[in-house]
């Protein structure tokens, strides 16, 4: 009996081992991928943009950025542009948003190098971006890339020294497994311009301006836990009109959340939102998300 549990032992060693071993090696593979991945130089040319002093350019520029693309969210370039606080997510890495204003990087960068940053997700070494949702934001016109800019040129400098990002063997895995979005450029079609759609209170529009939640809501916005995300991450909800969603809300109801964080049922959205930044959108864009959202096909929570 003896040696028969000590056969049996060791077989079953033996398969875990084999788990193990061929797990490291899938691991290894995918990591490697990574490397390979990140490290190419895209042969991306700069937008053919450049500043514009027009006070009206410049407030479009602003609006962009602390609002539409919720740059001046503390989890991503911190209010003053100056570089966020690190958001630490375990094993898949630590992601810090870089200094945007003068006393940083993008001194070094000339206008079309930035807006290509924007739209390409390439930076001036001709590598990708990490982290940075540039394919949530590569539809924006020419006239909004300019807006950028200008405004960015504007802003006061900040010196102070900020980590930078690392990303953990995981986070090269789920990037590889297109569970989460690390590698940003390889995600972009470098050779699509930006979309002309109408700003109005449009599905259509709704549906551009919809991309910036697919990061935390899924690509079918019905929520549920962030791959590889530790458990003290805020899950994300439901979009869709579902009943685990936002059936039955009105548009006053979607104002509320984003305007004053608080859910039809008055409870409290958590400070992961970034809703100092969505309390931001104008009228137009807060119609054109709901229209977009309530035209969706209702999904069942956790879908992603």
């Amino acid at each position: 009996m003896n040696r028969w549990i000590k056969r049996m032992a060791l077989g079953l060693g033996a398969v875990i081992g084999v788990v193990l071993i061929g797990g490291g090696s899938y691991v290894a593979a995918k990591s490697a991928a990574y490397e390979e991945s990140i490290a190419k130089v895209y042969a991306v040319p700069p937008v053919d943009v450049a500043r514009s002093n027009d006070p009206a350019v410049v407030a479009r520029g602003r609006h962009l950025v602390h609002a539409t693309a919720a740059c001046g969210s503390s989890d991503c370039h911190g209010a003053d542009l100056g570089g966020g606080k690190p958001l630490a997510m375990g094993p898949v890495g630590t992601f810090v948003g870089p200094n945007l204003t003068p006393g940083g990087v993008i001194d070094t960068y000339s206008d079309g190098e930035l807006a290509r940053v924007v739209r390409h997700g390439v930076k001036k070494d001709g590598r990708s971006v990490r982290f940075m949702p540039s394919q949530d934001f590569s539809w924006l016109p020419d006239a909004d890339l300019t807006a950028i800019v200008s405004f960015l040129r504007t802003v006061p400098a900040v010196r102070r020294d900020n980590p930078s990002t690392e990303v953990g063997v995981l986070g090269k895995v789920l990037d590889r497994r297109d569970e989460f979005v690390v590698d940003v450029a390889r995600r972009i079609d470098h050779l699509a311009k930006g979309d002309p759609t109408p700003r109005e209170p449009s599905a259509a529009y709704g549906k551009l301006l919809a991309r910036m939640c697919q990061g935390c809501h899924g690509e079918g916005f019905s929520g549920g836990p962030i791959p590889g995300a530790p458990p003290s991450t805020p899950i994300p909800s439901n979009l869709t009109p579902h009943a685990s969603g936002l059936a039955g809300w009105t548009y006053e109801d979607f104002d509320r959340l984003l305007v004053q964080g608080t859910r039809k049922s008055g409870a409290k959205l958590d400070p992961f939102m970034p809703i100092e930044a969505f309390g931001r959108l104008d009228e137009t864009e807060k119609r054109a998300l709901f229209v977009f959202l309530s035209g969706l096909e209702p999904r069942p929570f956790g879908g992603r």
